[in-house]
């Protein structure tokens, strides 16, 4: 088979034509030895089948973090038949230093000069043959979001392979930077254009001191807002779906023994429904709103505005994009961290991941926030109110986030923050049917997968400490009765406490476990009429003081079991795995007490 090696800078759309090159014969995995991702897919051209393999997106071959080492090492190697760096048509010179590199390593080479079609929106023109010319290689311009040019770089690829002499690597430029420039001012040409203008005017308004931050906190609590409120429904859907399913398993297994029935139906199948229900639309949600984000250029520009604080904490400023992955699942958010150069600054943003709540989280602070605070109105006012609040969790927890980092990096973690190259691209129309594909089967239902596997043993076991007893009362009742006088001192109960370390497998079901507590039901108990909830709990002892102490644990306090395996083989140490869980907990029941204790002096409780 043809072995081709795809090379180039972050954001050139290298995955964009790695997709349509290679549809869906591909497959992702780690390097050997690394935890750096790549992709291997297969295409046919011409009765020759040809192995295309996605290199990680570098800047530079200089080896100063683990992607870098992984593209230079597979180039160097000899084992591609060629390699292909993809370049961006909108910004050529800083990509003509890649290029440079990769010719001192090997003669065949094919440039791609990719998003012509941004480039022609931008007014800027690339001339293809006088840049083949002075560079000794083959040119080919494409416009992968459109699958322009796909035919002739397949043609140039196959080209590539076939020649028997290849040219040898070029001895290195005393200054690479310069012959890039040189390069670019001779055979790009740009032409005054009012979109080119927009778009700088609107990085002004996005990054600028003044404008930035409040945009962004506009800007992802729209994304929380619509994350919150059209999950509402495909959850409801979902909900019956799977009580339906129940169902019909309940008439299958109607000649199971009693105990064995419960334990399938009323343990492991409705938790594991339960978790698929509540975890599954807003990952739907809010991972392609996201993906759109990335996909339009905005989180780089975030990662601008982000950068001075996460500077000021001694760590990278790349921690603002793992941050906001963490918001849809702190396990995406800490495979994320891959993207920081720095081992130690990665290892702080894993330390910190799930210090922002991920939509796990979201069902009990939003039915909480509803309860005690919305007091059940609805409306417009009352949804904007209410996401309102949950926007304020979230700047606590990215708070959190920072604070933490700091003291980390003046503790155990110390050094200095590393600087990196941020590049703000232009501004792309999203490719909407892709990023949902995208998405959904690179996230999404990654994250559920995992969350599914945990969640079945999971209700094994929640079930059996609800229904085996011991005297006159359950297992269940007996470790919150333990757990109620320590909980009390940070505004908690025993109850409480227990769901929460039940719901270590998904913080989905942290309060359906408490409502199973409360009741004694034996099994997990649904809530559709958030007004009977808020009197259950009212019934038990709940007031306003009760709800922020939940909510701020709830916030902050250890990961969901699928968090602390994916930072285990992240981090492949137990002590940093520990440590990850103890941070959260003790910020969480920290808070907790002061809250408490100052609201018990003034009297508010």
């Amino acid at each position: 088979m043809n072995r081709v090696a795809l090379a180039g800078n972050p954001n050139v759309g290298k995955s964009t034509l790695f997709n349509a090159l290679t549809g869906l014969r591909q497959h992702t995995g780690n390097w050997a030895g690394k935890t750096v991702a790549t992709a291997r897919g297969t295409y046919t051209y011409e009765g020759q089948e040809y192995q295309l393999i996605d290199l990680p997106g570098t800047y530079s071959l200089a080896a100063h973090s683990q992607e870098e080492a992984v593209a230079r090492d597979f180039i160097e190697s000899g084992q591609a038949d060629g390699v292909v760096v993809v370049c961006d048509a909108t910004c050529l010179e800083r990509n003509l230093i890649l290029v440079l590199q990769v010719l001192e390593l090997t003669g065949k080479v094919l440039v791609c000069v990719n998003l012509m079609d941004e480039a022609e929106r931008l007014g800027v023109q690339v001339d293809l043959p006088a840049l083949s010319q002075r560079l000794g290689v083959p040119v080919v311009g494409t416009a992968g979001g459109r699958q322009d040019g796909l035919e002739e770089l397949k043609g140039a690829v196959a080209a590539l392979v076939r020649s028997e002499a290849p040219a040898e690597p070029q001895r290195a430029p005393a200054e690479r930077v310069t012959l890039a420039e040189r390069y670019a001012d001779q055979v790009v040409r740009s032409r005054s254009a009012e979109r080119l203008r927009r778009q700088r005017r609107l990085d002004r308004l996005l990054t600028s001191k003044a404008t930035g931050i409040p945009l962004m906190l506009l800007l992802f609590g729209l994304v929380v807002w619509l994350t919150v409120a059209g999950a509402n429904f495909p959850s409801a859907l979902l909900t019956e779906l799977f009580a339906r399913v129940g169902a019909v398993l309940e008439g299958w297994l109607a000649n199971f023994p009693a105990w064995l029935r419960g334990l399938l139906l009323d343990g492991v199948y409705r938790v594991t429904a339960w978790v698929m229900a509540v975890m599954l639309p807003p990952m739907a949600i809010f991972f392609p709103l996201f993906t759109l984000l990335e996909d339009l250029g905005y989180l780089p520009r975030a990662a601008f505005v982000m950068d001075h604080a996460f500077q000021r904490a001694k760590t990278c400023g790349k921690q603002c994009l793992t941050m906001c992955m963490s918001l849809g699942c702190n396990a995406c958010g800490v495979t994320g961290c891959r993207i920081i150069d720095s081992p130690r600054e990665r290892l702080i943003a894993i330390l910190t991941s799930s210090l922002v709540p991920c939509n796990g989280k979201f069902p009990t602070l939003i039915a909480l926030i509803t309860i005690f605070f919305v007091g059940g109105r609805v409306g417009l006012l009352a949804s904007l109110e209410g996401a309102a609040l949950l926007l304020g969790t979230l700047v606590l927890g990215v708070a959190g986030t920072l604070g933490c980092s700091r003291l980390l990096s003046a503790t155990v973690l110390k050094g200095v923050p590393s600087s990196f190259a941020l590049e703000l691209p232009p501004f792309r129309k999203p490719r909407v049917g892709q990023v949902i594909v995208r998405s959904m089967l690179d996230r999404t239902l990654f994250v559920l997968g995992r969350a599914v596997s945990v969640a079945a043993p999971a209700g094994a076991f929640i079930w059996l400490m609800a229904n085996l007893t011991v005297g006159d009362a359950s297992l269940l009742a007996h470790c919150t009765g333990f757990l109620d006088p320590f909980a009390r001192l940070f505004g908690l109960d025993g109850v409480i406490l227990m769901a929460f370390l039940l719901g270590w497998p998904a913080n989905e079901i942290v309060l359906p476990v408490m409502l199973m507590a409360y009741l004694a039901t034996g099994s997990l108990v649904e809530f559709d009429d958030l007004a009977a909830l808020g009197a259950l709990l009212g019934q038990h002892g709940w007031t306003w003081l009760t709800a922020v102490c939940t909510m701020l644990f709830s916030l902050f306090h250890w990961p969901c079991s699928t968090t602390c395996l994916t930072i285990y083989k992240e981090t492949g140490s137990v002590k940093w795995t520990a440590l990850s869980v103890a941070i959260p907990t003790a910020l969480g029941l920290g808070l907790c007490l002061i809250v408490t204790t100052v609201a018990r002096l003034l009297g508010l409780a």
